[in-house]
């Protein structure tokens, strides 16, 4: 007897069904990836990104802490900085992520899930999980790792107090070549500046 092959999930469908399990696991994370989601959509769009683009770009920075869930509770929600060996489980979550996606029957599920793995390299070599450098880290992780960044400072968290648009600028600018791709970070400027997601200013 003839068997259909099972279709293939969506974007969509994968979508949904990631969100439910990231917010049951970790709430405030899921809040941060959808700002991160927002601002990457509008970088994208500045840069004249495709349909196709875009929408592989969303799923990929939705998803890009989705590894979180396989962190034991201990080390995702202390309230203080990690020991070392904290450090090393937490840096697991871009592996993990990237597990999570290939293992997902969706469409473009590879580029996402290598969006996924290296959001946390750096322009320079010095990140993580494979120390790629420059444009041999994909253009979507780039652009999570610059997006994330503004992100989290502007958040209060356990080792560090939320920071103002223009000091969250500075440090981004400090890391320009070492952290954050230099074209990305000129073109985000052109567009931090017009978003609704712009953190107000000190005084």
């Amino acid at each position: 007897m003839h068997r259909s092959k099972p279709k293939q999930a969506s974007l969509t469908n994968i979508s949904q069904a990631l969100s439910v399990a990231l917010g049951v696991r970790d709430s405030h994370t899921l809040g941060h990836c959808e700002r991160v989601v927002t601002l990457c959509r509008e970088l994208a769009i500045h840069l004249d990104f495709s349909e196709r683009e875009l929408g592989i770009l969303a799923v990929a920075a939705q998803f890009h802490d989705i590894g979180k869930i396989g962190i034991p509770d201990n080390v995702l929600h202390k309230p203080s900085r990690f020991e070392p060996a904290e450090w090393e489980c937490m840096k697991q979550h871009s592996v993990i992520g990237e597990r999570i996606i290939r293992a997902l029957a969706c469409d473009h599920a590879d580029e996402i899930a290598l969006s996924v793995r290296h959001h946390h390299e750096h322009f320079d070599g010095s990140g993580y999980p494979d120390a790629l450098s420059g444009t041999q880290i994909p253009i979507y992780s780039r652009m999570i790792s610059l997006t994330d960044s503004y992100d989290a400072i502007a958040e209060t968290r356990s080792y560090h107090k939320a920071r103002k648009h223009n000091e969250i600028m500075d440090l981004l600018h400090s890391e320009n070549g070492i952290k954050h791709d230099p074209d990305l970070l000129h073109a985000f400027n052109a567009v931090i500046e017009k978003s609704a997601m712009r953190t107000p200013d000190i005084g």
